[in-house]
Order: structure tokens, then C-alpha cells, then sequence
């Protein structure tokens, strides 16, 4: 008994060998997967600091860590107004086919070279901050290399890395961690496909493949110059990366197509999902009065909280005419005929909405949190993806039969009730998603517990070496076997010269013989 409670006690009042950990996150919905990480993490003892800039749109001092910041070139009203410049060049963009697809993958590349670098210098060539974070004698660094800056502090301060995925369009991850990725069944990033692809898709996904190498060293080049500069080497980003104790990836099978993944690579999909808390008593009057028709949730993500006035209504009129109650994180301007129905807020509490036993439908840009919000709450979905990953998000659970996508660019009141109506009336979209939702929550540890274990894990043994694999010390014709396929032809060729050349001086032997006899 007495073991029982010591393990208790070690559990809720935390690790029994407390470690130190850096964390550098990135921004926006990178930083929201992190935190309950990070907060977990120094709850159960371990010292933890993070490092953010001055100017961010959503980080900010966290539960049981200490936070250092740095300064940046830019202000918060500047990323604001950056990003509603961003979203309404999206909204311009027609994605209906793979030629505008891959002109999009090409303009994210050259947009990504820059942003991933914003923050770079201001840390890495602050040599007080450098020497602080020297001086705390991390055990391991905890980063998100969306923004390559952890990446090269992990490398200056020499600690095992632990990284979160990323979603960049050239799938460093899977290049870094060498990771095998078959073009015949698993989709790469930002085609939009599924795992069941016609030929046209697989040669389209094929392309892609070969062109990853090249659009990585494209995207990383301004970073690979920092990194040598910072380290007084040459030395390069997706090297770096190569070296990873463990990559965190932001999904579990219930949502992502099956493919291979390596020994370092854990699964923490749904980490973010809580158990739905009672509403205020406001939204609780509201979603109540929706009768037996229920209510629907809309909302773009943290970082979107508004559209085009005239992409705006568009919504407003399709809601009119549904006769369930909406629920709209929105900021814009309103229309003097707004409908009735419609309920907007600046911040809506978008997991205790989804709990709520009323809801029929969610409206939402495809971001992983919401994702797994919705499934856990076993929610259908209406998605318009926006940016990122969240187009082939949509595609994965349209393909499971649990949601209808459409695009931004060209969404209108009508194409909108379509996918709504089908959403909402269609019982097998509902039942789907129960089921998903059933497999998704059927685990032997939580997410949550499983990302603080292997951190943790990382601190004590001072990495995870037993988990790399011998495919990062061979070349690129080692790795593929080209050497020993040429051997063998080699070996082949030779064997089918010499027996041709025996077998010919036996002909030759044989014939002069019968010449031989034939004249005697």
C-alpha cells in the first residue's frame, strides 16, 4: 500500500528526478499544441523556461515555467495586420485544380524562406539571453521547428532535441527522420489527396516526392545561412533536424491515413482535448432555445476572426434560412438584417460547445485542434481549409465519410445550405463520426501523459539513441541499396559472359569435331 501512494504522490506532485528544459515554440496554433505540454511539465517539478519574442500574437507567460523574451522588429498590430493581408490573398486563390496547387506550393515556399526566419537574430545574436540559457545547463530543448530557431539553439547549446511536427509543404520531418514515404499510398503535403489515388495522382505525387530534397534546401537557405554564422561552420537546418531524440506527430490514426513511422516518431493527436465544461448561463439560455432542431458552431480558428464583408454574407444569408441556432466567432462588421439565429462572439469556448448535447454540426478552417475537438466530441463537420495543412486535413475526414469541404474562394449561400443541409440531415454522417470518435478515444494512455513521458524520458537518459536508426549514416545509393543492385549486376553480367563465352568455345570445340570427322 505504502508503494502505491509514494507512486501517487510522485505522479500529482511531480517527477522523482526533476530536469531542465528549454522550450522555444512558434506562434498561433503551434504554441496552443505545446502548452499543455510545457505547463504539465513543470507542474510535476521539472524546471522549465521558455522562450518567446516580445511581439507575438498569442504567446505569452505559462503555468508552472518561467518565461525569458527577446526582442523583435515588429509589433503585434503588425502581425495582425500581416496576417489579415495573408488571409485575403488566400481567399483570391482558386484551388480547384493540381496546376494552382502546385503554383501554391511553390509561392508558400518563398513565403515561408522569410517568415521562418523573423525571429532568428533577434535571439541567436543576443549573447546575454545565448549566455543565460548556457549557463542553466539544460538536459533537453523542447521546440517547434516551424521556426528553425530552436533547431540551431539545440545544436549551439548541445541538448537532445525534442520536435513537434511540422507542416511545412516539403515535409522536412519525414527527410530528416528518414522516414520512408511511399508515393504510391501515402499523400504528400498540400496535393489534397487521399491514400486511394488514380494513376494521374500517383504520378503527380511521385513529382512531388522527387522535387522535396531540392523545395527543403530552397526553404531553408536563409536559415542555413544564420546557422553558420551562429555556430562558425558550415552547418545546415535539415542536418541538424537529422540528429532529433524524438518528433512529436500531432496525430493518431483515427484521423491520418496509415503510413510508416520511425521508432523516435510518437503519436500525441488529441492532446488538446479536454472534457466539455458547463456553458455560462447565457450560452446555456441560447443553445437551450434551439429546440429539438439544435445549433451549429462556426469559428475559423485563433488566428481568424473575421472575413470580407462580402465573403461575410454569404454566411449570414445560408444561416437564415436553416432553422438551427449558429454560434460565430466574428469581429467584422455586421449587417443591419443580420439573422436571428445567428449568435456572434468575439471568443466562443469552442470544446464545451462541441461537448454540448445539442450540437449538430461544425463549421470550421480545419486546423488540428478543432479537428480533434470535433471528432472527440463526435461532431460532423462543414470545413472551408484556409492555409497550411488544413486542406488535406479536410480531405482525410471527407474521405472517412464525416465531413463536406469546401472552398473558400469560391463559397457562396447556396454551395454553403448544400454541404450544411447534407451535414445536418444525412444520419450516416453522424454515425460515422460516433464511430471515429469511439476508435480515437479507445487508447491505453492519453496523449498528454504519453508527451510528458518521452520528454521526461529524454531529460533523465540525456537523449534517445537507442532509437535512431542506422538509415542516417548511410548515403543516398547505400540507402536506396543502388550499390549493392550494381554488385549484383555486376555479378550477373559477369556470370552470363563467362557462361556465354563457355558455352561459345564449347560450340566451337564441338563443331570443328564434327568438321573433323566429316572430312576423314
Amino acid at each position: 500500500m505504502a508503494c502505491v501512494w509514494l507512486l501517487l504522490s510522485l505522479f500529482f506532485l511531480g517527477s522523482a528526478e526533476a530536469g531542465k528544459l528549454l522550450v522555444i515554440p512558434s506562434d498561433g496554433s503551434h504554441w496552443i499544441g505545446m502548452k499543455p505540454i510545457v505547463e504539465e511539465l513543470g507542474r510535476r517539478g521539472n524546471q522549465v523556461v521558455v522562450v518567446i519574442p516580445e511581439a507575438s500574437l498569442s504567446m505569452g507567460p505559462s503555468q508552472n515555467t518561467t518565461t525569458l523574451t527577446y526582442p523583435v522588429n515588429y509589433t503585434k498590430a503588425e502581425l495582425e495586420t500581416n496576417l489579415a493581408g495573408q488571409i485575403n490573398t488566400i481567399l483570391s486563390i482558386d484551388m480547384s485544380t493540381d496546376l494552382a496547387k502546385f503554383q501554391t506550393f511553390i509561392i508558400s515556399m518563398d513565403i515561408l524562406q522569410r517568415f521562418i526566419v523573423r525571429n532568428a537574430e533577434g535571439l541567436l545574436f543576443n549573447k546575454d539571453l545565448m549566455k543565460k540559457l548556457q549557463d542553466y545547463n539544460f538536459d533537453a530543448i523542447l521546440t517547434d521547428p516551424f521556426e528553425p530557431v530552436g533547431v540551431i539553439v539545440s545544436e549551439y547549446l548541445s541538448i537532445p532535441a525534442i520536435y513537434m511536427q511540422i507542416n511545412l509543404p516539403c515535409g522536412v520531418d519525414t527527410l530528416a527522420s528518414k522516414c520512408p514515404s511511399p508515393p504510391s499510398y501515402v499523400p504528400q503535403r498540400s496535393t489534397h489527396f487521399t491514400d486511394q489515388m488514380s494513376l494521374w495522382q500517383r504520378c503527380v505525387n511521385l513529382v512531388r516526392v522527387l522535387l522535396q530534397p531540392m523545395a527543403c534546401r530552397h526553404l531553408f537557405t536563409n536559415a542555413d545561412e544564420i546557422a553558420s554564422r551562429v555556430l562558425q561552420r558550415k552547418a545546415y537546418v535539415m542536418e541538424i533536424m537529422s540528429r532529433a531524440a524524438l518528433w512529436f506527430m500531432r496525430f493518431d490514426f483515427a484521423f491520418e491515413f496509415p503510413r510508416p513511422l520511425m521508432p523516435n516518431m510518437v503519436m500525441i493527436g488529441g492532446m488538446s482535448t479536454k472534457k466539455p465544461k458547463p456553458l455560462s448561463q447565457e450560452l446555456e439560455e441560447f443553445v437551450n432555445g434551439s429546440g429539438e432542431h439544435g445549433f451549429v458552431v462556426f469559428t475559423l480558428g485563433s488566428m481568424v476572426s473575421q472575413l470580407p464583408e462580402a465573403k461575410a454574407r454569404e454566411f449570414f444569408e445560408a444561416f437564415r434560412q436553416i432553422p438551427q441556432r449558429v454560434l460565430w466567432r466574428h469581429t467584422g462588421p455586421v449587417p443591419e438584417n443580420a439573422p436571428k439565429n445567428v449568435k456572434l462572439m468575439k471568443w466562443l469556448p469552442q470544446n464545451d460547445l462541441l461537448g454540448h448535447p445539442k450540437v449538430k454540426a461544425f463549421i470550421t478552417h480545419g486546423g488540428s485542434h478543432g479537428i480533434y475537438e470535433g471528432i472527440c466530441n463526435g461532431v460532423p463537420m462543414v470545413m472551408l481549409p484556409l492555409f497550411g495543412d488544413q486542406g488535406d486535413n479536410a480531405q482525410r475526414l471527407v474521405a472517412r465519410g464525416v465531413a463536406e469541404a469546401l472552398s473558400i474562394f469560391d463559397v457562396t449561400s447556396d454551395k454553403l445550405l448544400v454541404a450544411l443541409r447534407k451535414v445536418l440531415n444525412d444520419k450516416s454522417y453522424k454515425e460515422k463520426m460516433t464511430k471515429l470518435s469511439a476508435i480515437h478515444r479507445d487508447r491505453p494512455i492519453e496523449p498528454l501523459d504519453l508527451a510528458v513521458f518521452w520528454t521526461e524520458f529524454v531529460m533523465r537518459h540525456k537523449g534517445a539513441d537507442h532509437l535512431r536508426t542506422a538509415a542516417h549514416e548511410l548515403n543516398w545509393i547505400q540507402y536506396h541499396s543502388l550499390d549493392v543492385i550494381g554488385f549484383l549486376i555486376l555479378i550477373l553480367v559477369t556470370v552470363i559472359f563467362v557462361t556465354v563465352k563457355s558455352c561459345m568455345f564449347c560450340f566451337r570445340k564441338c563443331f570443328k569435331k564434327t568438321q573433323k570427322k566429316k572430312k576423314e
